[in-house]
């Protein structure tokens, strides 16, 4: 009798998605956010290697002109893959909410709504499709007024990819990446190391705001938000085909 007990506690750390009669009709999230992790996981290196092959332009005419000489090489470079990525990190966080929200309902609702908040705020504040707009009716002028016109409507748009909206997605993420870690070390559905990459990829994310070796240190958290992604790809993927 002491040997059937463990089989069925209901305790956090025993308990896994799937265990109720309901539990595949979750499966196609768990598969989106999967895939959601793993588009995530790629645009790592594509936007190291734009980084790295394209000088960024610090002012609206140096966007413009970008634009206009490559228009894909200008979304790309203006983050437009970011912008696109906030829909797939969407499906991924409903997926892990829906993976640990047995574990602790109100710490995965604040995790929840914080990734939705960043992902709408990631959007206002990559907006490619506008910058390339704005870059073709400026060649397409034909005064210097109207040019001018369309050149602080340009610098808005520079100043908004550096402002509050960015700020705001940052630190929502990064607060994310302290909040379901922190639930999964309450389970064993994720395993600790998923858990710990997910920790040390938000804390040394924070690393930003240090004075003049900020973006370096920025950068080491992605290696390990790179191990976060990646393992909880393969989780909810397994999840996705349990259920």
């Amino acid at each position: 009798m002491s040997q059937a007990l463990p089989m069925t506690s209901t305790s956090p750390k025993t308990a896994r998605p799937g265990s109720d009669t309901a539990a595949s009709s979750w499966a196609t999230l768990y598969i989106l956010g999967a895939l959601g992790a793993l588009f995530s996981f790629v645009l790592i290196p594509v936007q190291l290697i734009v980084f790295s092959t394209t000088p960024e332009p610090t002012t609206a005419l140096g966007w413009f002109t970008l634009f206009q000489d490559n228009k894909l090489q200008g979304l790309l470079s203006f983050e437009i893959l970011f912008a696109i990525n906030s829909a797939f990190s969407v499906a991924t966080a409903l997926a892990l909410y829906v993976a640990l929200r047995h574990v602790s309902p109100s710490w995965m609702a604040i995790f929840l709504a914080f990734s939705l908040v960043g992902a709408v705020c990631i959007v206002i504040a990559r907006p490619a499709i506008d910058m390339l707009y704005l870059s073709d009716q400026y060649a397409a002028a034909t005064d210097d007024a109207q040019r001018a016109l369309f050149l602080a409507a340009g610098e808005t748009l520079v100043a908004l990819r550096h402002g509050m909206a960015f700020h705001v997605s940052y630190n929502l993420a990064n607060i994310g990446l302290l909040i379901a870690p922190l639930v999964m070390l309450r389970t064993n559905i994720f395993n600790k190391v998923t858990a710990y990459a997910g920790i040390l990829s938000g804390v040394i994310a924070f690393g930003l705001y240090v004075p003049d070796i900020g973006i370096y240190i920025s950068v080491i958290s992605v290696l390990f938000y790179a191990v976060w992604l990646i393992l909880i790809a393969l989780k909810l993927w397994q999840l996705g085909r349990a259920s």
